[in-house]
């Protein structure tokens, strides 16, 4: 039966996303095999996958992830302390359905929100 899903976004160039999910958000680049115009990151025990798509309006895209953590405030420490940039409308708070949550924004626009829920 089911035991993971690796969401997959788009991304207009490799080496920029793949520098900001190593060096901004901490991630590891998965596997042994470089292909071209696809990449696999990983952190933990998730996975994110990347295809290419070179014409792709970050005004218009619309991906998102939620990630779910044990640490959200660790979490948000560490970027944070990297002056990785918040999303304006997504700083850390508890929201009204019981998760503490904040988001950032890739730079194709792909929302990634993180969250933990505090009950």
């Amino acid at each position: 039966m089911l035991t993971d899903i690796n969401p997959k976004l788009p991304m207009r160039n490799k080496a920029i996303t793949r520098d900001y999910y190593l060096n901004e958000l901490g991630f590891e680049e998965y596997g042994s095999a470089d292909f071209e115009g696809y990449l696999m990151v990983q952190k933990d025990s998730i996975q994110i996958h990347f295809f290419e798509f070179k014409e792709l309006d970050p005004k218009e895209n619309y991906g998102q992830v939620y990630i779910r953590t044990d640490d959200i405030d660790k979490l948000y420490q560490s970027l944070l302390d990297k002056k990785t940039s918040i999303h304006p409308n997504g700083p850390l708070e508890i929201k009204p359905w019981g998760q503490k949550e904040f988001s950032v924004l890739d730079p194709d626009n792909n929302l990634l929100t993180f969250g933990q829920s505090i009950y």
